[in-house]
C-alpha cells in the first residue's frame, strides 16, 4: 500500500485493519465483492455468521452482519476521501474482501490506491461508495432477508456519521474536514430529487447549555430480534422513538 494510505490507521483508525493493495491469494475465506449480490453465495454466509449467535431472526442476522462489513468499508471509504481526496475502488465489481471464519468482513483488497476526487460536491465525492457499492449490496440484504432497507441504511448511516465525526480528531485532518460528508447528510434529497438514503442517520440529545450529551440512531437496527444481544447503546427505542 502506498505510505499515504498506510499513515491514516493511526488516531481514531488505529486498531482497524488498513486495505491491502492487490488480488488475496485464493482461498476459502476471500472472494471478488460481486459475489456478495447472489443469493446462492449471500445465504450461506449469513447462515454461517449467525451460528456465532445460536441462530436467530433472519432480518436481525443480516442487520448485523451488514454492521460488521459497513464498518470496513466506510472507514476505509471516508479516510481516503476526507483525508487525502482519494476516491478509493470499492465498487462491487473492483473490491476483493477478505472474511473471518464465522464470515465477517476483516479486511479488504483494492486493485489499486484510488484516484483524485472528481469533484468536490458533497454527493459526486462520495458517488462510488453510495452509488456503487451500498445502493446494490442494500438492495440484496433486504430482498434476501425480508428487513426493510431503510435498517440497513441506517447502518450504514451510523457509521457513516461517526467515521466522519471520528477523522476531525485525526492528525492529518484539516479544520472542518467532515463538512463534505455532513453537507451529504443534512440534505433530505438528492441532486436528481430522490430521497437521501443517509439524511440525517443520527442525533445528538441536548444538555442544559447546548451541550451535545448522547447520540442516539435516528432507525433501529432490530438487533433485538436476536435476544441473547438486546439493544444497541444508541438505540432510538430506549426513548421510545424506535421505528423499522
Amino acid at each position: 500500500m502506498p505510505p499515504a494510505l498506510t499513515t491514516l490507521y493511526l488516531g481514531p483508525l488505529e486498531g482497524l485493519l488498513p486495505p491491502v493493495l492487490g488480488v488475496p491469494p485464493d482461498g476459502p475465506y476471500t472472494l471478488p465483492a460481486w459475489k456478495l449480490l447472489s443469493p446462492s453465495y449471500l445465504t450461506p454466509l449469513l447462515e454461517r455468521f449467525t451460528l456465532q449467535y445460536g441462530r436467530g431472526d433472519r432480518r436481525a442476522v443480516a442487520s448485523l452482519w451488514s454492521k460488521w462489513h459497513f464498518s470496513s468499508v466506510i472507514s476505509a471509504a471516508l479516510a481516503a476521501n476526507l483525508l487525502l481526496e482519494r476516491d478509493l475502488p470499492l465498487g462491487l465489481d473492483d473490491l476483493h474482501l477478505e472474511l473471518t471464519p464465522e464470515g465477517q468482513t476483516r479486511r479488504l483488497w483494492l486493485h489499486h490506491a484510488g484516484k483524485p476526487l472528481a469533484s468536490q460536491d458533497a454527493f459526486t465525492r462520495f458517488s462510488t461508495l453510495i452509488e456503487g457499492h451500498l445502493t446494490p449490496l442494500i438492495t440484496t440484504l433486504a430482498q434476501l432477508s425480508g428487513a426493510s432497507p431503510k435498517v440497513f441504511w441506517s447502518n450504514a448511516g451510523n457509521y457513516f456519521e461517526h467515521f466522519a465525526e471520528a477523522l476531525q480528531a485525526h492528525p492529518l485532518a484539516e479544520a472542518d474536514v467532515a463538512e463534505p460528508a455532513r453537507e451529504l447528510m443534512a440534505n433530505r434529497h438528492l441532486p436528481d430529487g430522490r430521497r437521501n438514503p443517509l439524511f440525517q442517520p443520527v442525533h445528538y440529545l441536548q444538555g442544559t447549555h447546548g451541550t451535545k450529551t448522547e447520540r442516539r440512531r435516528r432507525l433501529c437496527c432490530i438487533r433485538y430480534l436476536m435476544p441473547e444481544l438486546g439493544y444497541c447503546g444508541n438505540c432510538p427505542l430506549n426513548q421510545g422513538k424506535c421505528r423499522h
